[in-house]
């Protein structure tokens, strides 16, 4: 009798690509304080995930393409696009990934579902200057790794709650609010969630 896989999308349902995590209060790494991660891959040899509510102090998106000598003839104004710069997690801080909604592509785009891809290429960004970008959009520098198991053992640890992803969350205007948010659709009152974690 055949059993009906719950998400047919994944190529298995044991891994986590395309959830949502979310950090407990108990976490002890003060780099993932209430985080909430995007899971972009995760297989038998480990996980990738991008940071989507930390946003980085003193950088605007309008800077940024001015630092990397993006400029377009067509205008755009940038500040309207207001495009959050998020800190994506400590590893290769200076690499840069656009988080985005499923109706970009390029020749690097990596589709996660029918919902979500990521572009890492600067050819990306000057598609967002020249105003042909996705309509939805993170753009996130660094990321957040983990060895083979070393996730899943996290979340045995209840180090880690995994959500459904959701648009309204992921690109939502207020950063600070998407913990909360994600949280809620579990279910759960935030603040019924103690700092001490694994207590049965």
């Amino acid at each position: 009798m055949a059993t009906k896989d719950p998400t047919p999308k994944n190529d298995n349902s044991a891994y986590l690509t395309g959830k949502l995590l979310l950090a407990m209060p108990a976490m002890g790494d003060p780099r993932f304080h209430r985080a909430v991660i995007f899971v972009c891959a995760h297989d038998e040899n480990g996980a990738m995930g991008l940071v989507i509510n930390h946003t980085l102090p003193g950088l605007d998106f309008d800077q940024l393409l001015t630092q990397l000598n993006i400029t377009s003839d067509i205008e755009v104004d940038l500040k309207e696009l207001a495009v959050p710069i998020m800190s994506g997690g400590p590893v290769e801080a200076a690499r840069g990934f656009l988080l985005h909604s499923g109706d970009f592509n390029q020749n690097d785009t990596i589709k996660i579902d029918d919902l979500y891809s990521i572009t890492g290429t600067v050819d990306a960004l000057k598609e967002v200057a020249t105003g042909n970008g996705p309509d939805k959009m993170l753009f996130i520098l660094g990321y957040a790794g983990w060895s083979a198991g070393q996730l899943d053992s996290e979340i045995q640890q209840n180090a880690w709650l995994v959500v459904d992803p959701d648009p309204s969350i992921i690109f939502h205007d207020s950063p600070d609010e998407k913990w909360q948010m994600a949280v809620k659709k579990l279910g759960v009152d935030p603040a019924m969630l103690s700092g001490e974690a694994g207590r049965a």
